[in-house]
């Protein structure tokens, strides 16, 4: 079976510059990502070593470490390439060929805006560390907003997350400081827009994964 394995960056480590300085990128994706995809492997280890023995003592540590370190791991993995340092930020426009997921946003949250607003606000204020989301719920086929704290709850089940914003200090704590809302602000300007109507239009093809009935 195979094992999770590290990602290697799309960009170099100054490729975001002014908003994201090159030693945060080092640090954030060869320390922080790395440590959240040797968490997860450990911890399959672990469970399999359990199955084995039959010993379940552990089992409710395990499982929220599998949870956190796999979450950690996906979501660093959309967070690399929902940014870009060419052409980047902005609002999606439909001439720039991300239509169908600036017709979304509009449709979901009133306006780009109103988007805007709320996933500015989500992210900053996540209890501790977290994550500020922009995810596709397929029961209701619209966009909507998400909180992750911790790599944990404050998510829809089968929402599919297609925007993340890292609210965590190890993302901007070495050029913000505590300046989190300032740098949620900036990373306006390196959202990847053709990477996340990619992700959109790929959830959207999912919509019969999940079936509420027979």
């Amino acid at each position: 079976m195979a094992i999770y394995t590290l990602p290697e960056l799309p960009y170099d480590y100054a490729a975001l510059e002014p908003v994201i300085n090159p030693q945060i990128i080092e640090l954030h994706h060869d320390k922080h990502h790395a440590a959240y995809v040797k968490g997860a492997n450990d911890t399959l280890e672990q469970l399999d070593e359990a199955r084995d023995k039959e010993s379940w003592g552990a089992i409710n540590g395990l499982q929220k470490n599998l949870a956190f370190h796999l979450s950690g791991h996906i979501l660093h993995s959309i967070y690399w390439h929902n940014m870009t340092g060419d052409n980047g930020g902005g609002e999606p426009l439909a001439d720039d060929g991300v239509g169908d997921l600036a017709d979304a946003i509009t449709e979901s949250f009133g306006s780009f805006a109103g988007f805007k607003a709320q996933l500015t606000k989500a992210a900053a204020t996540t209890q501790g560390s977290g994550w500020g989301v922009l995810a596709y719920e397929p029961v209701s086929r619209r966009l909507i907003v998400e909180q992750v704290y911790d790599h944990q709850g404050n998510v829809g089940q089968g929402s599919v997350p297609v925007l993340v914003f890292d609210a965590w200090e190890h993302a901007f704590y070495l050029q913000y400081k505590n300046q989190k809302v300032d740098f949620i602000e900036a990373m306006w300007r390196v959202v990847n827009w053709q990477d996340v109507a990619r992700r959109y239009a790929a959830a959207k093809e999912r919509d019969d994964v999940l079936l509420l009935a027979p």
